[in-house]
């Protein structure tokens, strides 16, 4: 039997944004959306999530970029998860390629799969972010480079109803660069064989548009969107819309 899915678009605002901008955002698009049988969730820097939690007028959630990898102590500069359950937010971004290539942060497979095993354990839902590079597709490397990003996080979490995979290659995330829905549509179906429950929603960011939108939710093992540049306008309504 066929196993269904709710459809999920996130929308990352990444560090853009003065708190004015991002409670315009909020005015002009947010609260504009009309969705029914969707998780529709944004994600702005953490000085202005609450502010932001606050003006929304609908369902729209919000979602922490990232999160430290303990809970309360000495950890200077870290949000714990306790912080974040105090706010009532239910969600986090982990494992983006931004946080994982960036020579800066490099965070490894084993310290994404811990942070996001921890925050699943205590109660908080993680997106949690997958992706190659453009010289790992070229080799083609993409299934392994995936595998060795995901195998952390299988080995440890038990509730998977609490992850939602994003698979966001890393050639086409600011790119303009879009994975074609065949090729999209190969990957999340290799990802989801990996997968211990056929009912984790795996989402596809890269370049998403209200162009290709309802194109690329069309297939089969693509079950939304995790959103860079286009939710930072207008167009993110085009592209919750193209989900319903």
């Amino acid at each position: 039997m066929e196993v269904q899915r709710k459809r999920f678009i996130g929308g990352n605002w990444k560090s853009n944004n003065t708190l004015a901008k991002s409670l315009e955002l909020v005015d002009s698009v947010v609260n504009k959306l009309e969705f029914d049988n969707l998780d529709v969730v944004v994600s702005p820097v953490s000085l202005h999530i609450v502010p932001v939690q606050q003006a929304i007028k609908n369902n729209v959630q919000v979602a922490l970029q990232n999160i430290g990898h303990k809970g309360y102590g000495a950890f200077t500069g870290e949000l714990s998860f306790e912080h974040v359950k105090d706010l009532k937010i239910n969600w986090v971004i982990l494992g983006h390629s931004e946080r994982r290539r960036t020579p800066e942060i490099s965070e490894s497979e084993e310290f994404i799969a811990n942070k996001a095993t921890l925050a699943i354990n205590n109660g908080l839902s993680v997106i949690f972010c997958i992706g190659e590079t453009i010289q790992e597709m070229e080799a083609k490397e993409t299934q392994a480079v995936l595998e060795k990003q995901l195998n952390p996080l299988i080995a440890q979490v038990k509730d998977w109803s609490k992850v939602v995979i994003a698979y966001e290659p890393v050639w086409a995330i600011g790119t303009g660069k879009t994975a074609t829905p065949e090729y999209a549509e190969e990957i999340h179906a290799n990802i989801r064989k990996l997968l211990p429950d056929q009912s984790i929603r795996i989402l596809y960011g890269g370049s998403v548009t209200k162009d290709n939108a309802a194109v690329l939710i069309g297939q089969p093992n693509i079950d939304g969107f995790l959103v860079g540049g286009a939710s930072l306008k207008e167009d993110f309504i085009h592209i919750v819309n193209a989900c319903k």
